[in-house]
């Protein structure tokens, strides 16, 4: 599962194919060989990995909270709609859960897929639901996550499966006497629970119930509500002339009040009112199309409800639609585990990809140029194929002219070369003037975190958590130096403008100084808390940035090596930096889904950008002082504009959280890496 871990746990329990990686670990499908090959679902999870320090008695309550959350799932998989408990333990310093796997696709994927549910599939819904919900309450557990993307469908028979009790919690008078944690999702979950991290049974049925508006409208929980006005959804089905029932609508508008007494306390409230005799429901229903055009040249309002949608954050943790493993469909067979690769794989232009590693045989190049798009704006111009891994990171080289390219139209000609850093520890070169993957590179003994290029072209800097830089060559792929002056992983990396200097960030807390042909470190700087996420270098070399768990942000002035302000309003880890190319202004991405504009010389506050529904994960400067890129767990790239405090664009087609952005200036494209394990890159089409 790790470097140097056993390839089955407990003598049983065999990995076979990694799922997610998230910040409290990582999710394995799994066969249990003492249960016939039976298939399941392992979580590990890292205490001692969280970049914070681990002392003994810290981790020790690590250990006492597994069990005791162990305990609860235990009891709630005994139900047959929610997955079954297998086993919990610890085994060489790691934890583990053990749970059913479920062959299915979350109500999110289907409401993809077919569009905005009617009232009949809203009912079915809650009459499932609601005695699973009604269980999980008796057993003194509230869920505290309910959205479409922790709400199963299983293949095999249809039915609802409630999923993904990792922030559940225990009803108890202890519990609700003490401050919580704030966990849930932005917009499903209630203002009690996001304020003060208390949760009761109310708090789940409002989630549940906004997760059905959602549903029902095939929009965004963002979008229905209006701060001012409350919940919209009416609206939007009005515009659709789609109706419900008036019981349904009123039982929603109770799930969803904003004040916790005026909420239904218990499940059992609502199947009451479910009971209570009325008249015959009525159908969705649509008028038709010239009907709807009578009503917008009355003047009546009338917006199609939107189609686009962004998951809920959690849709890009551990996956809730899972492919079945290979016995279970034969037409889908995963290979055998592939040889270790060897450290260079150079592919030369126009020949087969020529390595004996079966993992690198699917990665196919770029065999023809795209369409050009047929309207203005940003779009995907190409899609790095079939990575191995998923994508960590991303930087871009670009030549001083323009030569002949693959898409000239498309403004790519000058990105010779794309690097990719992937969670398999393997570094990804391509040469977009071939469009080839030149150099799969595999010296690291764990994921790699970060990557970077010098200003000439030359160089290849990569960091992982196998706690080393590397330096390549790029134009060879040969290893020049491997630096090891860090005690944890290498999380971020930045070349000065002039290449005479490469800085380095770890969770070890420390940021180094290296000078391109020296072995040894020329500096040191220690952040006063918190493990190293992000660091950005001003185009002048003047200001060293970083930013990390602690929530703060850290300027340093990097002549005199000192400490200059420490920024603070961020509610969630930093993680990531970018320094505007006048080296004015600093931006920041934080856990807490907000990025922060800074004026660098001063350290003061200039604005908060609040669009993304998860982890804002990187930040860039764009061609101008005004034009940010953001890219999100949420699976989006936002372009902002600073001055007007607003998203100019939404940039979608990733299918996992986008974890690297970077920005080529003289060309002006966008390059992003997903955990969906592709690179893209976007293009302004006029």
């Amino acid at each position: 599962m790790t470097c140097g871990s056993r390839l089955k746990l407990r003598g049983r329990y065999r990995p076979t194919k990694p799922l997610a990686r998230g910040g409290f670990g990582r999710t394995y499908i799994a066969v249990d060989e003492d249960r016939l090959n039976t298939f399941c679902v392992i979580k590990q999870l890292l205490p001692q990995d969280d970049g914070s320090d681990v002392t003994e008695g810290s981790y020790d309550k690590t250990i006492s909270l597994f069990y005791q959350e162990a305990t609860q799932l235990s009891k709630l998989g005994e139900h047959p709609h929610i997955p079954t408990l297998f086993a919990f333990f610890e085994e060489e310093g790691r934890l583990y859960l053990v749970q059913e796997y479920v062959d299915g696709q979350t109500l999110w994927h289907e409401m993809e897929r077919t569009g905005a549910f009617g009232e009949a599939k809203i009912r079915e819904i809650l009459v499932q639901l609601l005695p699973v919900l009604r269980y999980v309450h008796q057993n003194n557990v509230v869920h505290r996550d309910i959205t479409p993307v922790n709400i199963l469908r299983r293949n095999r028979d249809g039915k609802l499966m409630l999923i993904d009790f990792g922030v559940s919690k225990q009803l108890t008078k202890t519990a609700l006497a003490e401050p919580g944690t704030k966990v849930g999702t932005m917009g499903y979950a209630p203002l009690e629970q996001l304020r003060s991290g208390q949760a009761y049974p109310a708090s789940d049925i409002y989630s549940l119930g906004v997760t059905c508006l959602q549903l029902l409208t095939n929009t965004r929980p963002d979008v229905l509500f209006d701060p001012m006005k409350g919940w919209r959804w009416r609206e939007y089905l009005e515009a659709e002339q789609i109706s419900v029932s008036p019981r349904l609508g009123a039982i929603l508008d109770k799930m969803t009040q904003e004040r916790l007494r005026d909420r239904y306390q218990s499940v059992d409230e609502i199947i009451r009112d479910f009971k209570t005799p009325t008249s015959r429901p009525q159908t969705g229903r649509r008028r038709p199309a010239k009907q709807r055009q009578t009503a917008v040249a009355e003047g009546q309002p009338y917006t199609p409800v939107s189609r686009t949608n962004s998951p809920p954050p959690n849709a890009s943790l551990p996956p809730t639609h899972l492919d079945a493993p290979p016995s279970q469909q034969p037409r889908r067979s995963m290979p055998p585990p592939p040889p270790k690769p060897s450290s260079l794989t150079p592919v030369p232009s126009g020949r087969t990809f020529p390595t004996s590693n079966s993992r690198f045989k699917e990665i196919t190049p770029i065999s023809h140029r795209p369409p050009l798009p047929k309207t203005r704006g940003w779009h995907c111009s190409y899609t790095l194929p079939a990575l191995t891994s998923l994508v960590s990171c991303v930087a871009v080289h670009e030549l001083p002219h323009k030569p002949q390219s693959l898409s000239p139209n498309l403004r790519t000609s000058a990105l010779p070369w794309i690097v990719g850093g992937g969670l398999d520890n393997t570094v990804f070169v391509w040469n977009l003037q071939t469009g080839q993957l030149q150099y799969a590179l595999d010296r690291h003994r764990r994921p790699v975190n970060a990557v970077a290029i010098s200003p000439d072209g030359q160089v290849l800097a990569s960091g992982g958590d196998d706690a080393t830089v590397k330096l390549w060559n790029l134009q060879s792929g040969e290893l020049i130096e491997s630096l090891g002056g860090h005690l944890r992983g290498v999380t971020s990396l930045a070349f000065s403008a002039d290449g005479a200097c490469l800085i380095s960030g770890s969770k070890d807390r420390t940021l180094q100084i290296w000078t391109p042909g020296q072995s040894e470190t020329t500096g040191v700087l220690k952040t006063p808390s918190g493990s190293i996420k992000a660091i950005a270098l001003s185009s002048d070399s003047r200001w060293l940035v970083s930013g990390g768990l602690d929530n703060k942000i850290y300027v340093w002035s990097l002549g005199d090596r000192q400490l200059v302000h420490t920024l603070t309003g961020h509610l969630g880890s930093v993680l990531s930096v970018a320094i505007s190319p006048d080296s004015q202004f600093l931006a920041s991405g934080s856990k807490d889904r907000t990025i922060k504009v800074w004026n660098l010389v001063s350290g003061t506050e200039v604005c908060t950008l609040a669009n993304h529904l998860w982890d804002v994960n990187d930040v860039a400067f764009g061609l101008n002082q005004d034009m940010l890129v953001s890219a999100s767990s949420d699976k989006t790239i936002k372009i902002w504009s600073i001055q007007g405090r607003r998203v100019c664009d939404t940039l979608s087609g990733h299918m996992g959280a986008v974890h690297g952005i970077a920005v080529a200036r003289r060309s002006g494209a966008i390059v992003s890496g997903s955990w969906d394990k592709t690179i893209k890159i976007w293009c302004w089409h006029q």
